[in-house]
């Protein structure tokens, strides 16, 4: 049984299903521009960036069974291909409040993102020399969630930007250009036994999978595994950083 998050009344966002005056948007007011700059932007004790996005799925059903998956993706302004939202987590909002406004801001949907977290994933934001004046250059530490999507709008911030898709699992798994993220969504599909989802034609999301299933997983994905596990424990979803998030390792993806 999928277990999905309410959304805090206070939140900016408010509940899936609220309504609010001046608005016939079921999530509430629909922002009308993205956060700029970084001067809330929230650090690791150890110099990382951290960051927080989203999954954004529609899970099919039939006969009670999951029949089908399918995953909303988003282009990179650079034009380098497809992958899922996410940005910075500020100090003004939770953890899941910034994953539930970067996506919004990102992919125009909205929804209830799933307990637990999917985990968490450090990755290199472009090359380190491109960010030698910045604290953290280039490191980030990403917390992702699944949203499960209950309203996509027609009007987002970032929609003049980037292009939306919504792909079948196994196409969003080849098309998804960032390793950690991919493992990120095989980490999720292995957490409900779905793998009959994955076709053997699909020898990429195969492959995506038998690494995560496999004795010597990626990087990124001991990593979800371990912050899984410390997520129960730690609250992970608190304003504060704990420290069992900063004393694991470190992978070189590229983003």
């Amino acid at each position: 049984m999928l277990k999905v998050a309410q959304t805090p009344s206070s939140s900016p966002f408010g509940r899936p299903g609220d309504m609010h005056e001046g608005s016939t948007s079921p999530g509430g007011p629909v922002p009308a521009l993205a956060r700029q700059g970084r001067h809330k932007q929230r650090y690791a004790p150890t110099g990382e960036r951290l960051v927080a996005g989203c999954i954004p799925v529609r899970v099919h059903s039939n006969g009670g069974q999951v029949a089908a998956v399918d995953v909303c993706l988003i282009s990179s302004r650079a034009g380098k291909g497809f992958c899922f939202p996410k940005g910075g987590w500020e100090d003004d909002e939770t953890q899941a409040e910034a994953a539930k406004r970067e996506t919004v801001e990102e992919a125009g949907v909205r929804g209830q993102l799933e307990e637990p977290a999917i985990g968490i994933f450090h990755f290199q934001s472009g090359k380190p020399s491109a960010h030698e004046a910045s604290q953290h250059q280039g490191r980030c530490i990403a917390h992702m969630y699944v949203m499960h999507v209950e309203e996509e709008l027609a009007v987002w911030p970032e929609g003049h930007e980037r292009q939306r898709v919504w792909c079948p699992l196994v196409e969003a798994a080849s098309k998804c250009r960032h390793e950690w993220m991919r493992d990120a969504l095989m980490m999720w599909v292995r957490r409900h036994g779905w793998e009959h989802l994955l076709p053997a034609a699909s020898s990429d999301a195969k492959s995506t999978l038998q690494t995560v299933n496999s004795n010597g997983p990626s990087t990124s994905a001991r990593l979800c595994a371990t912050a899984t596990t410390s997520a129960t424990s730690a609250s992970l979803s608190d304003n504060s950083l704990g420290e069992a998030e900063v004393t694991l390792g470190r992978s070189s993806y590229q983003s």
